[in-house]
């Protein structure tokens, strides 16, 4: 049994579909509207006033007289316009603290459409039966949502594990609620498994250094990537008729919205695959290593300039889109965590030469990487020949065993401070 010293409080989320009669869409989509034109008004309201008269209770009676006025305004809860003002001040906050940029005007078609429910004893959940439960908005009702998680609700409610709250969210698919989960568990003991090295790919997804692989298949089958294809020709076809600064007609909004259904559908069985795989990893190893890859640099484009124009821009830029959708960053980020919940960590080390570099005798010959799956090394005295990607993940595990892994980003930021701070002086 565990005591309290033993457990600690984490924050996770789990986002669920919705399922909504036609009148609760359209309540809903009334209310994200309101928070996006809150946002805007409240945009311009501080960005008028002298900076000695911006405050937050200002800020929060404005809204408030606003509400009272303003009778669409007055379709978002109380506890949601509150949400945003919060939200709109940290957005400044992290602006001030230059962790990101100026906070901005929200458009209309290019905004997410989303709004937060701050208190989780509005949400009133409870489960009808295995595959579906019961969650209350506010202003809309009770409304199904896909149960696919046990939820600490009802008797299984506590103090240390219970939700805090949610945030609803509309993409191409339709309305999804994201539960904010606090749960109080027992803190992981350190894990005994083996290390690993990880090479990504784009042919092999991820391919491990002890001759494991995980792949998936097309994330939109033949039917569906054909149907994308038509989409994207008569949506190109019908924004040629479009004149400069005319507004898109409902064919061609259509016919986008469509776009972004399918790809929408890509994204979340990629995010289902990326889940599964990176849960079978951090469960299995106690260390995870890594490249240190720069993605944004890998999918630039090739196309150059006029003066001198790139070459095989067809080809890079096909390449570019399977590196976009693989999402390798991703991949990254959901192994550091699920590592770290079962005691292990994920470890980084410089990317240069991994694939080159025979992973037998050490040796970086040219014309080793025969092709995209084997690598054959040119050394004579070695002769090594093996699975390409394979070879890349054994390269990546033995610099972690050499000593260098890189310094993660918070470490790296407390050594250049300390090589710049002068030593006191001694009284």
């Amino acid at each position: 049994m565990t005591t309290e010293r033993a457990c600690e409080k984490r924050q996770s989320g789990h986002r669920a579909r919705l399922v909504l009669t036609p009148a609760q869409v359209v309540l809903m989509d009334g209310q994200a509207h309101a928070a996006r034109t809150l946002w805007n008004l409240l945009h311009d309201w501080w960005t008028m006033l002298p900076r000695d008269k911006r405050s937050l209770t200002a800020a929060d009676a404005a809204i408030r007289q606003a509400r009272k006025e303003i009778d669409w305004l007055a379709q978002l809860p109380a506890q949601a316009a509150q949400a945003v003002l919060k939200t709109y001040f940290q957005a400044w906050k992290n602006c001030w603290e230059r962790r990101a940029g100026a906070p901005g005007f929200k458009a209309r078609f290019r905004t997410v459409m989303s709004m937060d429910i701050p208190q989780g004893r509005d949400l009133r959940i409870t489960r009808v039966h295995r595959r579906w439960g019961m969650v209350n908005i506010p202003k809309v009702g009770r409304v199904r949502f896909r149960w696919t998680k046990d939820l600490p609700v009802g008797k299984r409610a506590t103090a240390g594990n219970r939700i805090t709250g949610a945030r609803l969210v509309k993409d191409a698919l339709g309305w999804h609620i994201a539960f904010r989960v606090q749960s109080l568990e027992p803190r992981p003991e350190p894990h005994t498994g083996p290390e690993v090295g990880i090479d990504v790919g784009v042919s092999v997804p991820l391919a491990l250094s002890d001759g494991t692989t995980f792949d998936h298949h097309a994330w939109l089958p033949g039917k569906e990537q054909a149907k994308l294809g038509r989409l994207e020709r008569r949506a190109a076809h019908r924004k040629s008729f479009r004149k400069q600064g005319e507004r898109t007609s409902h064919r061609l909004r259509t016919t986008y919205d469509q776009i972004a259904g399918l790809r929408a559908r890509a994204k979340r069985r990629r995010l289902d695959w990326q889940h599964k795989a990176t849960t079978a990893i951090a469960e299995k190893y106690g260390t995870v290593v890594v490249e240190d890859l720069n993605i944004t640099n890998m999918v630039k484009s090739a196309k150059g300039t006029m003066e001198t124009p790139g070459k095989n821009v067809a080809r890079k830029s096909g390449l570019n889109r399977a590196i976009s959708q693989e999402a390798w960053g991703r991949t990254v980020e959901l192994l550091t965590y699920k590592t770290a919940r079962h005691g292990g960590t994920v470890r980084k080390v410089p990317a240069p030469g991994t694939s080159q570099r025979c992973s037998m005798c050490g040796c970086t010959t040219p014309g080793s990487r025969e092709s995209q799956a084997v690598f054959a090394c040119k050394n004579p005295d070695c002769g090594w020949v093996g699975n390409a990607d394979h070879n890349g993940a054994r390269n990546i595990l033995h610099l972690y065993r050499m000593g260098l892994a890189l310094i993660p980003a918070a470490g790296r930021a407390v050594v250049r401070r300390a090589r710049h701070v002068k030593p006191a002086t001694v009284r």
